[in-house]
């Protein structure tokens, strides 16, 4: 069976043509053709020898996911619906704002954390997603889009943001933002990749030994009590542990802070007494608080917290010194904004049959 060459980092990729008796530059210049110039067809490589691309054409392919379905948002918004096979869609929206453009990447078929308020998690759970799902988003987007009119790539960040918590999927996440970073590839720098966890503690570390990039925390609470409703793994990687975690993160990551995401949830979270608890809980992490105004989604359960209190909690943390913005809400006439994303999904879970039989009770 043909190996799927968007599988491949630039080690792997050496390795490939090392075992078919090629050089390992070989690997620079395919690299380059792929990412660089979107190019799946070897015939189309016409820098490489005719019997290189003979050899490549009778064992290896670039295949990305297939479209299965796309929209525009009247902000100018783009998501994509995008097949990963066995009747499986995962989402990837792009966000074009002034003088950058933003792709959010998902790294599961689902997610098995299930999040109160996140529509993602109502999906249920099918699988982790290949390397070559998670570039794929990224080598669909940039043909999807083109280039600007001075011949400059349209995407200039990329948020794992996406379905999927990416720290469960370690792995296959590294090694697609490894390709990210890779100058023979996307060369994005390290400040312009972010990782968003909801706080897998051991992955938090392993992910700093290994490949820090901006990171990004889904917090949504000041305390155990709450955060264990809204963020379940919070059961296992307490608030204490987890900034701990995010102290030894900052000391080698690209951007001295982290940044805090807080989904403002109406009558939930988002007192100014919440505001107030979460200033001695990241005393001495140096972070950011990014307010997230919450989408809705059927049978969501939450309501979104009306604009007033967003002011309130966020003047309470800017008064404590804690630099705070409140994000702009994007996409969310094609359910593109954040939390809104579902895609299609086979669930191994059993989580939407649970949930219906539990509302029928």
């Amino acid at each position: 069976m043909p190996v799927n060459l968007l599988d491949f980092d630039s080690k792997r990729l050496a390795g490939f043509f090392a075992g078919i008796d090629e050089k390992p530059f070989r690997a620079r210049q395919v690299m380059r053709w792929i990412h660089q110039c979107g190019e799946a067809d070897f015939a189309h490589m016409n820098d490489l020898a005719k019997d290189l691309r003979a050899k490549m054409d009778a064992c290896a392919v670039v295949e990305p996911p297939s479209l299965m379905s796309e929209s525009t948002a009247t902000d100018g918004t783009r998501k994509w619906l995008l097949s990963v096979g066995t009747g499986n869609g995962i989402e990837t929206v792009f966000i074009p704002e002034t003088g950058r453009g933003t792709l959010c990447v998902s790294s599961q078929v689902g997610c098995a954390l299930e999040c109160a308020f996140c529509s993602t998690g109502r999906q249920g759970f099918n699988r982790n997603l290949s390397v070559a799902e998670i570039i794929g988003q990224l080598w669909w987007a940039n043909k999807a889009l083109g280039r600007s009119p001075r011949g400059e790539r349209v995407i200039s960040n990329v948020v794992m943001m996406g379905m999927g918590e990416p720290l469960a999927n370690f792995d296959n996440v590294v090694s697609a933002m490894r390709i990210m970073l890779d100058d023979n590839a996307y060369g994005l720098s390290r400040r312009r990749v972010t990782l968003s966890t909801s706080g897998i503690v051991p992955a938090i570390d392993r992910l700093a030994a290994e490949l820090p990039v901006a990171m990004a925390v889904s917090l949504h609470a000041p305390d155990d009590p709450l955060r264990d409703r809204l963020v379940p793994i919070n059961r296992k990687y307490p608030l204490k542990e987890l900034m701990a975690a995010c102290k030894r993160y900052i000391k080698v990551a690209p951007r001295d802070f982290v940044t805090f995401e807080y989904v403002m949830l109406d009558g939930v979270n988002d007192s100014v007494e919440h505001a107030r608890q979460l200033i001695p809980l990241v005393k001495g992490v140096r972070c950011k608080f990014n307010l997230i105004p919450f989408n809705a989604f059927p049978d969501s359960g939450f309501r979104r917290s009306a604009p007033e209190r967003i002011a309130a909690f966020r003047g309470g943390l800017m008064h404590a010194g804690l630099m705070t913005t409140t994000r702009k809400t994007r996409g969310d006439d094609i359910d593109g904004a954040c939390g809104q994303l579902a895609g299609q999904v086979q669930d191994r879970t059993r989580r939407r049959a649970r949930r219906t039989l539990e509302a029928s009770a």
